[in-house]
């Protein structure tokens, strides 16, 4: 009996070896084949699949040789800022895919193909899982179908206009202080001081989403910030892993450090999320902060369906908080050093922005209602947006066999939607695209493009971007009182550097002469 056991269990278990042996195998190298024959069939191009890592390693080697590099304001961004794209399109054309493991991916910057990706979304999903984009951002940037329209739809009331311009004095109060600190740095200097920018603008970026988010300055958030900072860096040191299933899992240093923080930032965001729901709890006055808002949202969620289940779990309120404090702050600061950068190198059109400034508030306080009329300034952060977007690329997956063009695409095949060659294509914006032209969107961003989904900073679609009115009003509030108080020019230590971590960063800072006005 015994010996009829042990052969049973000897067979279940070659059984198991061996499905588990064909599954490895037609993941690592018999369905990777198959989809490249089937894409070079249509007549895509890349390079020849290697087992296992495809061209992660090279992605890699390039991304570490180009990151410390810098270059002229004048030259091409593209190369250096999607590197390992740009030379495969050099190499193979635009119909042409890389290997992101055993996985093909699609390179794609035609606008036409872009808006029918990004307009169908129950059609064209992020590929999951995404663990380093879930660790770090999570929430409804990671969210798909009914989930997703469900956060979307409690989240909705946070950013309404009417909700932003409440939002108005706490974005003031935390841009005077950021005025305040450059007064104080060069009162003791003359005249002018050469200042960095970039970690004061991150600084307020994050006190504005503190304050706004959660009704907390900057330095009651700061932890959080640090610790999404230190995730960061983690995640490109464990990126070329990342296509490996389970990677997050494996007891590496890293995987133990990066889970340690996931924890404490959990933690420390269940913490606002606890009092804030005491305080209601005993009746207390809420502020109509984001959170404040989406928490009245929610409740009102559940009140309408009387399911607790209609509404988000309190995990779910910690990956939207997760989400506010890292989209929130990068984006609008990424925007503001590059305005700054760029209105360093245009002096012209930084002093046609403070006379627009200046009219329109004098030195007094901004106003929701005078930031709407600032038109030079929104030109200008336009240009910005389209010479350096937040972020330079979007992948998409497809959820079943669907035709794009004139190419078939099956499930395995992903899509990489090259968002900095789309906004520096020559053949949409002109033999001028390399050049700082604000007025090329003086009479709107539909005029300045050819196609509606030429210029797409913040994405489009029905998943465009829920925040993208609230950056753009921090923005103008911040740009307005700098110009209000500080005249700019570049320092002779500044290095140009624009590398993608995520959103697109200065990697040497933005040294700047600042001069008080």
């Amino acid at each position: 009996m015994d010996m009829k056991l042990s052969s049973i269990l000897a067979s279940i278990l070659i059984l198991v070896s061996t499905a588990l042996i064909v599954k490895l195998l037609n993941w690592v190298w018999f369905r990777p084949k198959k989809l490249e024959k089937l894409l070079r069939k249509q007549g895509l191009n890349g390079n020849p699949y290697r087992l296992f890592r495809g061209d992660m390693q090279d992605l890699s080697n390039v991304m570490k040789t180009k990151q410390p590099k810098t270059l002229k304001l004048s030259d091409d961004l593209p190369p250096h800022i999607l590197p390992y794209y740009h030379n495969i399109i050099d190499k193979y054309g635009k119909h042409s895919f890389i290997w992101v493991g055993p996985s093909p991916r699609l390179n794609v910057a035609d606008p036409e193909h872009i808006k029918e990706i990004l307009s169908k979304p129950g059609l064209f999903h992020k590929p999951l899982p995404d663990p380093i984009g879930e660790t770090i951002v999570g929430g409804l940037a990671y969210l798909e179908d009914d989930r997703w329209a469900k956060h979307r739809r409690i989240m909705n009331p946070a950013f309404h206009m009417e909700k932003l311009k409440n939002m108005i004095p706490a974005m003031f109060l935390s841009c005077s202080k950021l005025i305040e600190k450059w007064e104080a740095s060069i009162s003791g200097s003359g005249s002018s001081q050469e200042i960095d920018v970039w970690p004061y603008l991150q600084d307020l970026t994050g006190d504005v989403i503190s304050r706004t988010a959660f009704g907390r300055s900057y330095e009651e958030g700061r932890r959080i910030f640090e610790l999404q900072r230190e995730q960061v860096k983690l995640v490109l040191h464990l990126f070329p892993f990342s296509f490996l299933p389970g990677w997050r899992y494996f007891p590496t240093k890293a995987n133990r450090k990066l889970r340690a923080i996931t924890k404490e930032i959990q933690s420390l965001v269940r913490g606002i999320i606890n009092q804030r729901e005491q305080a209601m709890a005993r009746g207390e006055i809420i502020h109509m902060d984001l959170l404040g808002i989406l928490m009245e949202s929610n409740s009102r969620e559940i009140q309408q369906h009387g399911n607790k289940n209609a509404g988000l779990s309190i995990e779910d309120v910690i990956e939207e908080c997760k989400l506010f404090y890292f989209a929130g702050s990068d984006s609008t600061s990424t925007l503001l050093v590059w305005t700054m950068v760029l209105l360093s190198n245009h002096q012209d059109w930084q002093a046609r922005a403070r006379e627009e400034v200046l009219k329109v508030f004098g030195k007094k306080q901004p106003t929701f209602d005078g930031l709407h009329q600032l038109k030079i300034v929104t030109m200008i952060f336009q240009e910005v947006l389209r010479l350096y977007p937040p972020a330079p690329l979007i992948i998409r997956a497809p959820t079943k066999t669907v035709q794009l063009g004139s190419t078939t695409i099956p499930v395995g095949v992903q899509l990489t939607l090259l968002i900095g060659l789309l906004h520096h294509d020559p053949n949409i914006w002109g033999n001028d695209v390399k050049e700082f032209k604000p007025e090329r969107f003086s009479e709107g961003i539909s005029s300045a493009t050819k196609t509606q989904y030429s210029f797409i900073p913040f994405s489009a679609g029905p998943r465009v971007c829920v925040g993208q009115n609230f950056a753009m009003i921090e923005a103008k509030m911040a740009l307005a009182m700098i110009l209000q108080h500080f005249s700019f020019e570049l320092s002779s230590s500044y290095l140009h550097a624009p590398f993608p971590i995520f959103t697109l960063q200065p990697q040497y800072g933005a040294p700047l002469i600042v001069r008080k006005l």
